[in-house]
């Protein structure tokens, strides 16, 4: 950003100013893998890593940031990964290779993981990541020196993505078949080319000792949080791949209003139709956003939680932008970088992610319309995380940190939970002491849940009252018997 628009911000948008000012002052890199203190995780010392970290700043230069501020080797193995996935991408993207020779190459492409000298010159000048195929030899180079784990979960990774790829770029090649048909087969797409990535992070994490072993045996939460980052970029990117002539938003979801091309969602004349369609996008995409809170939960290493909680908020900020508006059928919706800087800089923690996922959610709920065939499904998707964030972490209840020491405070505010946090707190110290707890109905007074030892007083009350009122029937019986027949 220029002085200009630096400007521009600090008259139109104050707050959004205030937020770069604080990330560029605060927010401070927290690796540098060119150190030398560095070098024996980062591999920077030898030219063959150095290449590899040059060809990841070329592919992504925000995605890059984000791994190089992994935990020791977890960076280089990462950034690895994601070449070998790029690579492979490289060649699948690309119209100018023949399918009988893309074939081939995709299905057999985890093998060249372990050839070395291994190159590829076939792509065409204008393929973006080219150069990276061009001198794949140092990518093969470095995956030698992986440890076996890693790279087995790499290779694997690697067949069953192009497996998926190879499969889809088939039919587009050999039949009329252009589109994604059902939200099944959508699924699966977003499973070979996002969700399988999730699962191989997971296996990374687990087999560099920064994650437990457990993070790896979730496959079904790590293959939400990639569908959940890839279905909100095929949304966003609607304009770019529909002029692009790549159809991937399912049939299933727009043709349901009486489209019968996916172009024809561009047309403003269709908006309104358009606007239902683009809601079914985002109520699918929705389908995943607790379980990825779900998966950031079970993670510990701060830099693996941040590397995967940020592009996770960045999502949901997405679709809460894109969601009823209109420039996505004109062209790329992005978040702006102000956002962006505050979202990284909230996005330390499951408690602040889990806010953040509800303010959107909330912000998406908003602009809901009733005449939406889709409102009370987006209502429901939306309750949905709302339901999340208060079952794990309640809004009257606040945890402050200080000294190293965190605190646990309830807000005064009336809730009913207070009753039963309470409640549990008395019948806790009762059992401290030693007391015995009597379990009554959580609206029961808690003077009647604890008692001492031995038989509480309401039971010794109740047999005396019975014991009173049976001497004094008896005295009555015999005194009426001895009235009745004294005299005889």
């Amino acid at each position: 950003m220029g002085a200009l628009e630096y400007l521009k911000l600090a008259v139109t948008r104050p707050n959004d100013l205030r937020a770069l000012i604080q990330f560029w002052i605060w927010h401070e890199t927290k690796r540098d893998i060119t150190s030398m203190k560095e070098h024996p995780t980062s591999g920077w010392d030898r030219a063959s890593m150095r290449r590899c970290w040059e060809f990841l700043d070329m592919t992504s230069r925000s995605f890059s940031a984000v791994i190089k501020e992994l935990d020791g080797d977890l960076a280089r193995v990462i950034c690895l990964f994601y070449l070998v996935l790029r690579g492979l991408d490289t060649i699948e993207d690309d119209p100018s290779i023949p399918d009988d020779i893309k074939q081939p190459m995709l299905r057999s492409f985890h093998k060249r993981l372990s050839e070395k000298g291994w190159t590829f010159n076939g792509n065409r000048q204008a393929e973006k990541d080219r150069q990276l195929l061009v001198e794949f030899n140092v990518v093969i180079d470095e995956m030698a020196r992986l440890d076996p784990l890693c790279t087995e979960t790499i290779t694997r990774v690697c067949r069953q993505m192009a497996v998926g790829m190879a499969d889809f770029a088939h039919r587009a090649a050999t039949t009329d078949v252009i589109y994604v048909e059902t939200i099944e087969e959508y699924d699966l797409y977003c499973h070979y080319v996002a969700g399988l990535v999730g699962e191989g992070l997971s296996a990374l994490f687990a087999a560099t000792e920064k994650e437990s072993p457990y993070v790896a045996e979730q496959l079904v939460l790590s293959n939400s949080m990639g569908l959940l980052l890839q279905k909100t970029n095929i949304l966003r990117d609607y304009r770019e791949d529909v002029d692009l002539t790549r159809y991937f938003w399912p049939r299933e979801i727009w043709g349901a209003y009486g489209f019968k091309e996916l172009a024809e969602l561009k047309d403003p004349k269709n908006r309104e139709r358009a606007m239902w369609a683009l809601s079914g996008m985002t109520l699918d995409a929705l389908r995943h956003a607790t379980d990825a809170l779900d998966y950031l939960t079970l993670l510990r290493n701060q830099s693996v939680f941040n590397f995967c909680a940020i592009p996770a908020v960045m999502a949901i900020a997405t679709l809460a932008l894109c969601f009823m508006n209109g420039n996505v059928f004109e062209r790329n919706v992005k978040i702006t970088k102000a956002q962006a800087v505050k979202l990284i800089m909230d996005s330390t923690n499951p408690r602040d992610v889990a806010y953040t996922f509800r303010f959107f959610a909330r912000q998406l709920h908003a602009k809901a319309v009733p005449d939406d065939p889709n409102f009370l499904k987006l209502s429901i998707a939306c309750g949905k995380i709302e339901q999340w964030c208060e079952h794990h972490y309640p809004s009257f209840v606040t945890a402050t940190v200080s000294g190293g020491t965190t605190a646990t405070s309830y807000s005064v505010s009336g809730d009913a939970r207070l009753r039963i946090v309470e409640r549990e707190r008395t019948i806790a110290t009762a059992r401290q002491r030693g007391e015995k707890v009597i379990q009554t109905a959580p609206g029961a007074p808690l003077q009647s849940a604890v008692t001492q030892e031995g038989l509480p007083w309401e039971l010794i009350g109740f047999f005396a009252v019975a014991f009173t009122i049976v001497i004094g029937l008896s005295v009555a019986v015999v005194w009426g018997v001895l009235r009745f027949y004294g005299d005889e």
